[in-house]
């Protein structure tokens, strides 16, 4: 088997492929990959009523909240490494992907989860050799912070 050289193009394509389309936790949660970039990365993903935590206020559940978060840390170390690494080839990086593991995650619920869009960010905060540690957000489409988040993972 062909290694594929690291481009940024070529692993853009491929994550969105393998993460909006093969993952199936990603898509029934409806996440979209809105920004690759290695400071501060971001998914979109849209109200729908299988969302629902409180069905009389209409707002997203917390366990929602809390794995679109979870989600969100993971994918900016995949973006991290990225960048940081682009002498390794695109299978190395996508590699990593099945090497990522959450060994600690606290979410903060800030405000209930009221809109018809939400866009997450995160930010890596340390990539060691083996640990990373993330802190993440998410916020409505009017900028209305619903929550914060910070995780460690394994990387390795």
């Amino acid at each position: 088997m062909a290694h594929t050289p690291f481009t940024q193009r070529a692993f853009e394509d491929a994550v969105r492929r393998m993460f909006e389309d093969e993952v199936p936790f990603n898509a029934a949660l409806g996440l979209r990959i809105a920004s690759f970039d290695p400071d501060r990365p971001r998914l979109a993903f849209a109200m729908r009523p299988d969302l629902v935590g409180n069905y009389a206020l209409g707002i997203l559940h917390g366990g929602v909240v809390s794995a679109v978060l979870d989600v969100m840390a993971g994918f900016a170390i995949m973006v991290r490494l990225a960048h940081d690494k682009p002498e390794e080839t695109l299978e190395a990086q996508l590699g990593r992907f099945r090497k990522l593991g959450t060994i600690d995650l606290r979410i903060d619920y800030l405000r209930p989860g009221r809109g018809a869009h939400f866009l997450a960010a995160a930010s890596v905060l340390r990539l060691g050799s083996k640990v990373a540690s993330v802190r993440m957000e998410l916020e409505n489409e009017s900028g209305e912070l619903v929550a914060t988040g910070a995780a460690s993972f394994i990387v390795g």
